[in-house]
C-alpha cells in the first residue's frame, strides 16, 4: 500500500493553491467543500476561481509563486503548467514538512486526491495510488450506482443518537450490534423513502428500548469462502464476514478473502494439513461455542463449501447442541470452481452425464475406497485431498478395469493467480506430478472431460504437460 487513506478535517484551515486555471479551480472547489480557506497564487486567475475565493473570504495573490506563501498553510497544491514552479513548490513544501500535491505528477506528490463518492457525511474514497486515475473514476461510478443518495441523511440521523445510545449501552460491541440490527431493518427503508420523521421516531424508540441481553446474543456463521478467488464469494458470505467479531479460518482460505473481514475483527488461525492439525477438530468446535457464548458474532470461514468434505456438519453439531443461533452459507465448492477455471467441464453431454465427489483419504488417512463402484461409464470422478495418494488412486482404478489412458488432471491452487494444471492419464499423471513441485491444495479430476481442457482453458498461468 503506497498511500494511507485518511479522512482529514480541513475546516477553517488555510490551503495554498498555486495556479489560476481550470485545474486549479477543480482542486479549489474540492477544498472549499471540505471547509478549507484558500490562498490562490497565480499571475492570472480565472474569474470563477477568483469569485470562489472572494466568496469564502480567502486570499487572492495575483503574482508569481514565492516560498513565503507557504507561511501558515496546512497543505499545498501545484496546479500550473510550469514544471519548474511545480518542482520548486514540491521542494519548498517537503522542506517545511507540509503535504504537497502536484496535479498529474505523482513523483511530486506526498499525498493524492482520491476519487470520491459523496454522501455527506458518509464519504468513500477510491485511489489507484496515482497508477490509473481513470480506473479509480470507473470504480467510483460503479459504487455510485450502488449507494442511494439518502445515505447521507441516514448518517446524520444516526450521528445525533450516538451519545444517547452510548448512555444506554456502554459496551461498544453492543452498540455496534444495535446499529447493524437497525440497518438490516426498517430504519434505512424509512430514510430512503424520504420518511425522515418516521425514521427518527423509530430510532428514538429503539434507543429508549435498547436491550443489552438481546443485543449481546452470540451467533455462529458457517461460511463457505469458495476455492480461493475472493470474487467467488457470495454476497451473503461477504456480508456476514464483515459483520463478524471473530473469524476462525484455515489454510484453504485465500489471503485476499481475509482482507475483506472487519479491521477490528479477531482472526484465529485453526488450519489443518494432512497429519498436521494446528488446532484439533474438537478444540475448533469448542472455540465456536465459547466465542458465541461471550456474545460475539463468530464466522467459521471454510474453503469451498462447508458441507462438502469441509467437516461443517461436525462443527455445526456442537453449535446446535449448545443452543446457539447459527447461519450456514454455501460456497462454490472446489470441484466446481477449480474445474471451471481450468477449463474442464465436470459434465458434458458427449463425455459425462454425472459427476462424483470423492475424498482422497478417509478419517484414518487410508485410501480404502469402494474402487469397483467408482468405475461408471459417462461419469467424472473428482478427488478432494488426493494429491498425496494420487499413485494409489490411479493404481486402484486401473486394477478395477478403468483404462490406463483415461484422461486425468491435477489442479493445484485452483482459481488463484498461481494456479497450475497438469494434464495426463491414469498411467502418466503420477510421474508427471512427482517430476515437479505441486502445491496444496490440489484437486484430481478423472474422466474424458479432461480432454476439453485445451479448448476451454483460459486461466492457468504455468506451462502444461500433456499425456
Amino acid at each position: 500500500m503506497d498511500y494511507l487513506p485518511v479522512a482529514w478535517r480541513l475546516k477553517e484551515q488555510l490551503a495554498l493553491v498555486v495556479g489560476g486555471g481550470e485545474i486549479a479551480l477543480r482542486k479549489a472547489r474540492l477544498l472549499d467543500r471540505a471547509g478549507a480557506r484558500l490562498r490562490v497564487v497565480a499571475p492570472e486567475i480565472e474569474p470563477e476561481l477568483a469569485q470562489l475565493v472572494e466568496r469564502q473570504g480567502g486570499e487572492l495573490l495575483r503574482c508569481n509563486y514565492h516560498p513565503s506563501q507557504l507561511d501558515g498553510v496546512v497543505l499545498a497544491i501545484g496546479a500550473t503548467d510550469d514544471q519548474d514552479v511545480n518542482r520548486q513548490l514540491h521542494g519548498d513544501a517537503v522542506a517545511r514538512h507540509l503535504p504537497v500535491n502536484v496535479v498529474d505528477n505523482p513523483p511530486l506528490c506526498t499525498f493524492i486526491f482520491p476519487a470520491i463518492v459523496d454522501r455527506d457525511p458518509l464519504l468513500i474514497s477510491i485511489s489507484s495510488g496515482g497508477a490509473s486515475p481513470v480506473l479509480a473514476r470507473w470504480a467510483r461510478s460503479k459504487i455510485e450506482t450502488l449507494l442511494p443518495a439518502g445515505l447521507g441523511r441516514l448518517a446524520t440521523l444516526m450521528g445525533r443518537y450516538r451519545k444517547p445510545l452510548a448512555d444506554k449501552l456502554p459496551q461498544v460491541g453492543a452498540r455496534r450490534l444495535f446499529w447493524e440490527g437497525l440497518l438490516d431493518g426498517p430504519l434505512m427503508e424509512r430514510v430512503l423513502a424520504g420518511q425522515d420523521q418516521q425514521a427518527e421516531t423509530l430510532l428514538q424508540q429503539a434507543v429508549e428500548n435498547a436491550d443489552r441481553e438481546t443485543l449481546s446474543r452470540g451467533e455462529v456463521y458457517l461460511v463457505g469462502a469458495g476455492p480461493g478467488d475472493p470474487d467467488l464469494m457470495t454476497f451473503r458470505a461477504l456480508r456476514l464476514l464483515q459483520k463478524a467479531d471473530v473469524v476462525l479460518y484455515d489454510r484453504l482460505v485465500g489471503p485476499g478473502i481475509l482482507e475483506l473481514a472487519r479491521r477490528d475483527a479477531e482472526l484465529v488461525y485453526v488450519g489443518k494439513a494432512r497429519n498436521e492439525h494446528v488446532v484439533p477438530q474438537d478444540e475448533i468446535n469448542s472455540l465456536l461455542v465459547r466465542y458465541a457464548r461471550e456474545g460475539k458474532k463468530v464466522c467459521r470461514l471454510k474453503g469451498g463449501d462447508p458441507f462438502i468434505f469441509g467437516r461443517g456438519g461436525e462443527e455445526l453439531d456442537s453449535v446446535v447442541e449448545a443452543g446457539i443461533d447459527f447461519q450456514v452459507v454455501p460456497g462454490v465448492t472446489a470441484a466446481a470452481g477449480c474445474a471451471a477455471y481450468a477449463g474442464i467441464p465436470l459434465t458434458h453431454r458427449d463425455h459425462a452425464q454425472s459427476v462424483r465427489f470423492v475424498t482422497g483419504h478417509r478419517k484414518d488417512n487410508s485410501v480404502d475406497l469402494p474402487w469397483g463402484n467408482l468405475i461408471t461409464p459417462g461419469e467424472t470422478l473428482v478427488f478432494y485431498m488426493g494429491l498425496v495418494s494420487l499413485a494409489d488412486i490411479c493404481r486402484n482404478l486401473k486394477a478395477q478395469g478403468m483404462r490406463a489412458d483415461m484422461p486425468a488432471a491435477v489442479i493445484s491452487r485452483g482459481t488463484m493467480p498461481d494456479q497450475q494444471v497438469i494434464i495426463g492419464s491414469l498411467s502418466s499423471l503420477p510421474d508427471l506430478v512427482s517430476a515437479r513441485e505441486v502445491a496444496a491444495p490440489s484437486l484430481v479430476i478423472i474422466g474424458s472431460v479432461v480432454t476439453l481442457h485445451p479448448r476451454y482453458h483460459w486461466f492457468a498461468s504455468t506451462p502444461l504437460n500433456n499425456p
